[in-house]
């Protein structure tokens, strides 16, 4: 897409650290330079203000991503892109069944419910959970890492999403303020709300996640 719009060498691309390396390797791969801006901390998306203040004289695109199963605000960024004269491209996620979706938001709702000590995802613009990511809040790092090897333990699934944002890689190191990026890197956990899990399996979750009361110790 970033080729056929011309896109290319001395042309620089906005795009989020936060998640797929691919993107800013297809930046790369274009010709061109990635810029990297901060995200929503709701939708984890790129921030239209944030992607604002990254624009140069030398900035042809944004690429939005919609992470988890919420949008990016496309329609600011959109804005954005008319005030500034830069092309807007989005890539999405791979669209789940309808009954499925509406099975995931039935079990995101009971753990909306249920849990304690974490902060649960919002919910809003049509969320189809393609992850139920949570935050367990903290000192960083250790809090959350501790937190899943607890209840990884108990014989609950649960991953990382984002080990290390993109502007952090070698390859793509940047010197940038990004607040945002980095507290979802260090505190998001995704937990499972897959259409097949039981009722039970729900509740196992939900036990096991309420009874490290969502603040560790750091873990050394």
């Amino acid at each position: 897409m970033l080729r056929a719009a011309g896109v290319g060498v001395g042309d620089e691309v906005v795009v989020p650290a936060f998640g797929n390396v691919e993107v800013a390797e297809a930046v790369t791969l274009a010709g061109a330079l990635p810029v990297f801006a901060d995200i929503d901390p709701a939708t984890y998306c790129l921030d239209a203000e944030a992607v604002e203040a990254a624009v140069t004289p030398r900035t042809a695109a944004v690429v939005a991503v919609h992470r988890f199963g919420r949008r990016a605000d496309i329609a600011r960024l959109h804005a954005v892109g008319q005030r500034n004269g830069l092309l807007v491209l989005e890539q999405g996620e791979s669209e789940a069944p309808y009954d499925e979706v509406a099975q995931r938001r039935e079990r995101a709702a009971y753990l909306d419910a249920k849990l304690r000590g974490v902060r649960t995802p919002d919910g809003g613009d049509g969320h189809t959970y393609q992850q139920y990511v949570v935050r367990v809040p903290g000192n960083g790092r250790p809090d959350r890492d501790a937190f899943a090897r607890a209840i990884r333990a108990k014989g609950i699934e649960c991953r990382v999403p984002v080990k290390t944002p993109v502007h952090r890689l070698p390859e793509f190191r940047r010197c940038v303020a990004l607040p945002e990026t980095e507290r979802a890197a260090d505190e998001t956990l995704a937990l499972p709300v897959d259409a097949s899990l039981t009722r039970r399996e729900m509740q196992r979750i939900v036990s096991a996640c309420n009874a490290l009361g969502g603040l560790l110790q750091p873990a050394f």
